[in-house]
């Protein structure tokens, strides 16, 4: 199997057996990221404790391959984190989609390095930030239970 066919069956299966994609009920922090360019939707929960780790995160919502699986990829990575370790890693998933992450930091990613070809397909790119635009803007912002504008999805 090549690289590329790898990746693809990577993003499907997160795509098709999201292993995040419920409510949590006691959710600590709740946001909606939207990408009006194609109508992708997310809400994002994450339960934050007192020590600011994730303990545990999901999503709902609707939208492309791309955005559904990008995001419960960024789960699998996140949850257990630090809040600044979450920024960080969205700050390297960002880094990589514009082509600027060093290749150590995209190792980090783990499987969400499956994801680093969408920088060369514009019409993805938004989709595969959404769910960490999203959880940068409850982390950094600290917006919760709103939802992001058509700035939030920008690419800067």
């Amino acid at each position: 199997m090549d690289l590329k066919s790898l990746y693809r069956e990577i993003v499907n299966e997160h795509n098709l057996h999201p292993a995040h994609k419920y409510n949590i009920v006691d959710a600590t922090m709740v946001h909606e990221g939207v990408n009006p360019s194609c109508g992708d939707d997310i809400n994002l929960q994450l339960k934050v404790d007192e020590n600011g780790i994730i303990t545990d995160g999901s999503f709902m919502g609707s939208g492309c391959a791309v955005s559904q699986a990008s995001c419960d990829m960024m789960l699998d990575i996140v949850i257990g984190k630090t809040r600044e370790e979450a920024i960080r890693y969205a700050d390297i998933f960002d880094a990589m989609i514009k082509g600027t992450a060093k290749p150590e930091e995209i190792e980090e990613l783990d499987e969400a390095a499956a994801l680093e070809d969408v920088s060369h397909m514009p019409a993805r790119v938004k989709c595969a930030l959404l769910g960490w635009r999203t959880l940068k803007e409850i982390l950094i912002e600290g917006k919760n239970e709103g939802s992001g504008s058509a700035k939030h999805c920008d690419i800067k």
